[in-house]
């Protein structure tokens, strides 16, 4: 089969037109008219995972985010990124990325996440920007917890959900309740106030850099930041919706998610 029957079955699911603008989600090396015979799944393309693409024998690699977020300024195979290019263009490896587009679409990645975190009577959290669909498009999400515990209580068991060694607090008030929770995978630092203006007792998501730390807490809202890599939890769900799709579509490919944590950062 080739790689524009998979693509397109993918953005019947989640369009491109559902990104956030300038989003490079789509086709990001290859041919959507070329071969796939094995597919890797993959939150990072990065060059240690496309040596597993190629230890693995898979021709098309699916990855959360983007291979390309800037344009190269050149093509110097001294630079790492660069030559990771050559080499999957002699390898003839297909890459495409769905980012925003994935975490906006319903039973995608926030959904994965929200489920992960097992709220309940979910809402969509941020409106995308002009989608207009039924029902809405929006990234994150915000439900409650079947049971109310405390700020402490709840990053740990984040930190057990999201399999991390280690995660940032960000509260005066650490042993407070917390009930409503809102949730966006990857940097959600800029919509917090919209998590606090939909009554979350805590928001979920990554990359809180300093002072926006400081204003969270002015504004009276708690945030767990498990960090960027919690993403990492489309690859099992990436696998099963492709496999599902393989057999109810009879495509001859074989499905796989990548086994490395790509995670930059380590707790000492």
């Amino acid at each position: 089969m080739l790689v524009r029957e998979l693509v397109e079955r993918f953005e019947q699911f989640a369009p491109k037109t559902w990104a956030e603008p300038g989003d490079p989600v789509g086709l990001q090396l290859g041919s959507l008219n070329a071969e796939v015979h094995k597919v890797m799944v993959t939150l990072d393309v990065r060059p240690e995972v496309v040596d597993e693409a190629i230890a693995v024998g898979a021709d098309f690699i699916f990855a959360h985010h983007p291979m390309m977020f800037h344009p190269a300024k050149n093509l110097d195979l001294a630079v790492p990124q660069n030559q990771m290019y050559a080499t999957l263009l002699q390898h003839h490896i297909t890459v495409y990325g769905a980012h925003t587009n994935l975490d906006s679409a319903p039973g995608g990645m926030n959904d994965w996440l929200a489920a992960a975190l097992n709220l309940q009577d979910v809402e969509g959290l941020v409106p995308s920007n002009g989608v207009t669909a039924t029902p809405a498009i929006t990234m994150g999400r915000i439900g409650c917890l079947p049971t109310a515990t405390t700020i402490r209580q709840f990053a740990e068991d984040c930190k057990r959900i999201f399999n991390v060694k280690g995660l940032r607090l960000i509260s005066h008030t650490p042993d407070a309740p917390v009930k409503r929770v809102a949730v966006l995978g990857g940097s959600g630092g800029p919509f917090y106030q919209t998590a606090l203006a939909k009554g979350a007792d805590v928001y979920v998501t990554g990359d809180i850099s300093y002072h926006p730390g400081h204003d969270m807490i002015a504004a009276g809202l708690n945030v767990v930041d498990p960090g960027h890599h919690i993403e990492s939890i489309c690859k099992p769900h990436l696998l099963a919706l492709f496999t599902q799709w393989a057999a109810e579509n009879q495509w001859p490919i074989t499905v796989v998610a990548s086994q490395l944590n790509t995670d930059p950062f380590t707790f000492i």
